[in-house]
């Protein structure tokens, strides 16, 4: 056996092991919550088209609101775990955001959620792996399942 398929096998087996590894348990690979932040971790069941899905992460924080419209803002950010290739999501800057200015009535405030509003919300449904989020301690992830239709639409030239 030549030195090079040497170590092709050895490749082989160490990947094989790694992979073993983070199949027994795939959140050894991620990094613990840094101080002031909470590790969120979504298992998403198994679907026969995972294509036709998308996650949508919606962090927010439950606090006294009036009758206004509000909003916060914030940032979603992507990484990946190092020496891995696994992906996880970081919410950050979370902050006051738009809100309407209407008058409201006395006595009508109560604790809604109120959602931080991101472009980067969206992300490739993968049931393989787990979704993992790490949010400040102060904020709150909730997240919807997206289906889109089988069949694509045409559009029309006009």
């Amino acid at each position: 056996m030549t030195i090079a398929s040497q170590l092709t096998l050895c490749a082989v087996v160490m990947s094989t092991s790694l992979m073993a590894f983070a199949e027994a348990d795939p959140m050894k690979a991620f990094p613990p919550a840094e101080e002031g932040y909470q590790r969120i971790v979504i298992k998403l069941p198994s679907v026969k088209n995972p294509d036709l899905y998308r996650v949508q992460l919606i962090p927010g924080k439950v606090i006294d609101a009036d009758c206004n419209t509000r909003g916060l803002r914030g940032e979603i950010d992507e990484e990946t775990v190092k020496g891995w290739g696994y992906n996880y999501w970081k919410v950050e800057k979370v902050g006051p955001g738009p809100a309407t200015m209407m008058a409201c009535p006395a006595g009508t405030s109560s604790r809604k959620f109120v959602p931080v509003y991101s472009d980067d919300d969206l992300i490739r449904y993968n049931a393989k792996l787990p979704v993992v989020v790490y949010v400040p301690n102060d904020v709150e992830l909730r997240y919807k399942i997206w289906r889109a239709p089988e069949q694509a639409k045409i559009g029309t030239v006009e």
